[in-house]
């Protein structure tokens, strides 16, 4: 009762607020209501837009507009304790009032004399009600059963998890909302009311691009990338993504939802995701060293993640092929059961073969210069070939797995955390220095002799040199890269698993 109670405020309050956004946006040709709110965008008592509407929310009252765009989440949506009427007419909502016997109680005061006809009309009201409420219930069973089917099916089996606790799973949150196909964490509506909802705790990072913030939202802990006024394109583009494409995958970054506020008189645009508290795999890398079966099944995660963003999904709930453009230690997150997940996808392509169209977006922004690969420094790749960005993405992970193999124990010997070329090119290469270090002298971050005398990374440091050709077409795919850490980790585990059966 408790998470339907918290869904009938959100949806309440998501229908008043884009109402009064509507409201405010009013400009010729549109429809002239009356406008009732706390909001403080009512002119003179009146706003305009495409749809008139009244609401009522256990008792309160509203009158506002808003846009065409909206229609459907505004006024085909019924819960409890919830009454909208939708009408398009001038001032069509002037005199709107609540049907009686909405919720078993009386919301105007009955006729001393109560006809028959009244009550025949209200029999047949409340019959269809509650038939319709008798299929929503069933509909959403089904449909939520087919989420989890198909999150079932989606999921990885070569994914073997390290049991060190478990990560938030938000599900008191999400079991209100099974969405799939549109890959948000929650739908669209409820999702312009999220900065209302979070209390902002501790700043976790800041960048070019703005901070990060840990918040809490109903209980858990989630967090908040607040982007700079220079950054908007980057939100524009996850929020556009994310929005629109499937991308639920336990190694992509969680999405919960996207939103513009108004704080200090600026306006501040927000990302709400999971939280996750060990911070990036740059952070991580700084102050842990790794086994090389941890760093086997973390680099397989990346790999993993990878592999579901490059891939295009032809069905029902088809998800287009990406690439991310900008794949790197800090834009890796790192979990508590020590797999990855990929974040920021700011600069990523879109693909849709099915559909023929490739969408890279207008982000006047580049990717970082130290992980660029050879065809974008000496400015060769092919822009209107989505595989080019593909095989850009193969040499940054290649790097990647470089910076996680570093930092792993091998016969007690493990490096201190450097950055890709940190022996070739100052701490903020320009785009020059990168292009004559691996473009002109074709140089390749330096390998530690200790690697080649473990199978799991000798294993890998063959996969990087694979992803480092300056040839894009000749580097690995994502999922060739998969399917051989796979093998490794199956292996290994099969290694382990007979050692301790002859002991």
């Amino acid at each position: 009762m408790g998470g339907s109670a918290l869904l009938t405020v959100l949806l309440a309050e998501a229908f008043l607020w884009i109402s009064a956004i509507q409201a405010g946006t009013a400009d010729e040709g549109k429809l002239l209501c009356v406008c009732e709110n706390e909001k403080g965008t009512c002119t003179n008592g009146t706003c305009r837009g495409d749809i008139c509407f009244y609401s009522w929310v256990n008792g309160y009252e509203e009158r506002g507009c808003f846009s065409q765009v909206y229609y459907k989440e505004q006024c085909l949506t019924s819960f409890k304790g919830l009454y909208v009427l939708c009408c398009n007419q001038s001032q069509c909502n002037a005199a709107s009032t609540a049907p009686p016997n909405i919720n078993g109680e009386m919301t105007t005061v009955p006729p001393e004399s109560p006809r028959p006809e009244l009550w025949i009309t209200l029999s047949l009201l409340l019959f269809i009600v509650t038939t319709s409420a008798c299929c929503l219930i069933l509909y959403l069973h089904f449909y939520r059963a087919r989420c989890q089917l198909k999150n079932v099916e989606d999921h990885d089996v070569t994914m073997l998890k390290v049991p060190n606790g478990d990560d938030p799973t938000y599900g008191d949150i999400f079991d209100e909302f099974c969405t799939s196909g549109s890959g948000t964490g929650l739908p669209y509506l409820v999702q312009r009311t999220m900065a209302r909802q979070i209390s902002l705790v501790e700043c976790v990072g800041k960048g070019r691009y703005g901070e990060v913030w840990r918040g809490t939202w109903m209980g858990e802990s989630v967090a908040v990338k607040i982007f700079s006024s220079r950054d908007e394109q980057s939100w524009f583009r996850e929020t556009e993504i994310y929005n629109t494409v499937q991308l639920r995958h336990d190694n992509i970054l969680g999405f919960i939802a996207s939103d513009m506020t108004s704080k200090n008189s600026s306006t501040q645009l927000w990302l709400v995701t999971h939280f996750h508290e060990l911070g990036s795999l740059y952070d991580f890398l700084q102050y842990s060293s790794l086994e090389p079966e941890s760093c086997l099944r973390m680099c397989l995660s990346v790999a993993c993640g990878l592999v579901h963003l490059h891939t295009e999904i032809v069905s029902s709930q088809e998800k287009p092929a990406i690439a991310h453009r900008d794949l790197k230690s800090r834009n890796i997150l790192v979990k508590r059961n020590g797999q990855c997940c990929i974040a920021d996808l700011g600069l990523a392509v879109i693909h849709s073969q099915s559909h023929d169209y490739l969408d890279v977006g207008n982000n006047p922004r580049v990717g970082t210069k130290r992980y660029m690969a050879p065809e974008v420094l000496d400015e060769t790749i092919r822009m209107d070939v989505f595989e080019s960005y593909k095989q850009t993405d193969i040499w940054a992970l290649g790097l990647v797995f470089w910076e996680i193999t570093r930092r792993t124990i091998v016969n007690g010997i493990v490096e201190e955390y450097r950055p890709p070329f940190f022996d070739q090119v100052p701490s903020d290469p320009s785009f020059e220095e990168m292009k004559k270090v691996v473009c002109v002298d074709q140089q390749r971050p330096s390998l530690h002799n200790r690697l080649h005398s473990h199978p799991i990374l000798s294993a890998i440091v063959k996969i990087m040199k694979e992803c480092w050709y300056q040839s894009p077409p000749a580097r690995l795919t994502a999922l060739r890269v998969r399917k051989t850490l796979s093998k490794l980790d199956h292996d290994s585990d099969f290694s382990i698993e007979k050692l301790k059966q002859d002991i």
